[in-house]
């Protein structure tokens, strides 16, 4: 959502925000436990909901700390999350459960990035996937995303192009439906614009004894497999931290593992 968010009436902006989870009135009234009544007349401006309901409804509606935060400037309250930098002092056991994370993946790659897909920090084990990048897709801020589809970047090493495509494509539209960012919007149409000489299909469906959507990349002789898992704070109540997520990658063939573990330990 874009700033000018906060000067729109809340009533309206909780009623687009239901319409984008698709739900009726009915169904959030019921699964909020409020009249339809009432909820009309808050989305209509005829009644001015209170701090409380405004949190209530966007609990219901699984809003981002982000969104809710402008839902409450737009009821005339002040926000409630705070958004705390990452190398602030008071975020040190954030930073500490993030480097654990990543130096215990290893020797497997892991990223940790933002909503918008901007690498925050990696282990020394992404090397693997970063050989033969162009130096500029290098250049902080990073953005994984566009490093991995980027023509001078992993795309051109990436064996299944195609299919990888429309996977971080088809989970890119997810996310936006989901935050309504409009950078994400942005970032999708630069990604889909890029050239792609590989059939992509629409719906993933699995090739003999694929049991996920791997990422093949070619090195030199080899092919290395993987597939990957997101993770996330459990319980956030800052937006950085909400914001924040893992991606870890995993070997999806013997041959990828020792590999990785030769690279790790050569003798």
């Amino acid at each position: 959502m874009t700033s000018t968010s906060a000067a729109r009436p809340v009533g309206e902006l909780l009623r687009q925000w239901r319409e984008r989870r698709r739900m009726s009135q009915m169904d959030l009234a019921i699964q909020a436990d409020i009249s339809t009544r009432h909820l009309s007349f808050v989305e209509t401006g005829r009644s001015r909901p209170s701090r409380d309901m405004i949190l209530h409804l966007a609990e219901e509606l699984d809003l981002p700390l982000r969104e809710r935060n402008h839902l409450l400037l737009s009821g005339g309250f002040a926000p409630v999350y705070a958004e705390t930098p990452l190398n602030s002092p008071q975020m040190s056991s954030v930073r500490e459960a993030l480097g654990q994370v990543l130096s215990g993946h290893e020797p497997y790659p892991a990223v940790v990035v933002d909503q918008r897909w901007n690498l925050v920090d990696r282990n020394a084990a992404t090397g693997v996937l970063l050989r033969g990048v162009a130096p500029e897709l290098l250049v902080p801020p990073v953005n994984v995303l566009r490093l991995s589809l980027h023509p001078r970047g992993m795309a051109q090493r990436i064996i299944n192009l195609g299919e990888w495509r429309a996977h971080l494509l088809h989970r890119l539209r997810r996310q936006m439906s989901l935050t309504a960012d409009p950078d994400l919007a942005a970032l999708w149409h630069e990604l889909d614009g890029y050239p792609c000489d590989q059939p992509e299909p629409e719906i993933e469906r699995p090739g003999p004894g694929d049991i996920v959507i791997p990422l093949r990349l070619r090195r030199g002789y080899r092919e290395l497999a993987f597939f990957s898992t997101m993770a996330t704070f459990g319980t956030p109540l800052d937006i950085t931290v909400a914001e924040l997520a893992i991606e870890a990658y995993f070997p999806a063939s013997p041959e990828t593992a020792a590999y990785l573990q030769h690279q790790h330990h050569p003798d």
